[in-house]
C-alpha cells in the first residue's frame, strides 16, 4: 500500500495557482508507483480549479494536501473563509465562470465541503489513480 501526504502548502501569490499546478505534477512524478500521464493531468486540472476558486472565494489564500492511495488520489485544499460554495449556472458567454465545480464533480469520484473546527472549510475531491 502507497500512501502519501505532500507538504501543506500555504499560496498567497499571485503566481500561486501555477505553483499549485507545478507542486502537484511534482508530488505525482516523485511517486513510487506512478500514475499515468491522463491521470496526472486530471489531478493537476481540479487542483487548478479548487485553488483558484479558494483564492478567489475563500479569503486570498488556502492550504493544499495531497495524498495518494493505493487506487486513487486526494486533493483537499483548506481555506479560510466559513462561506460554503454554491453551485452555480455556468456562464458560457459572459465570462464569470459558474462551471468549475461542475466540471471537478464530473471528474471525481466523490467531493465534499466540510467546516473546519479552527474555521474555514476543507474541499476535497478522491480521484481514481
Amino acid at each position: 500500500m502507497e500512501t502519501m501526504c505532500a507538504d501543506a502548502t500555504t499560496i498567497r501569490s499571485a503566481t500561486a495557482v501555477a505553483t499549485a499546478r507545478r507542486n502537484t505534477r511534482a508530488f505525482l512524478n516523485g511517486l513510487v508507483h506512478p500514475v499515468a500521464a491522463a491521470t496526472a493531468d486530471t489531478v493537476v486540472l481540479v487542483v487548478s480549479e479548487l485553488v483558484t476558486n479558494a483564492l478567489r472565494h475563500g479569503g486570498g489564500t488556502c492550504t493544499l494536501d495531497l495524498t495518494a492511495y493505493p487506487d486513487s488520489i486526494e486533493v483537499a485544499v483548506h481555506d479560510p473563509s466559513p462561506q460554503l460554495p454554491r453551485m452555480r449556472t455556468p456562464d458560457v458567454n459572459g465570462g464569470t465562470g459558474g462551471s468549475g465545480r461542475h466540471m471537478v464533480n464530473h471528474l471525481a469520484r466523490t467531493t465534499a465541503v466540510t467546516r473546519r473546527p479552527t474555521g474555514g472549510k476543507t474541499i476535497s475531491a478522491l480521484l481514481a489513480r
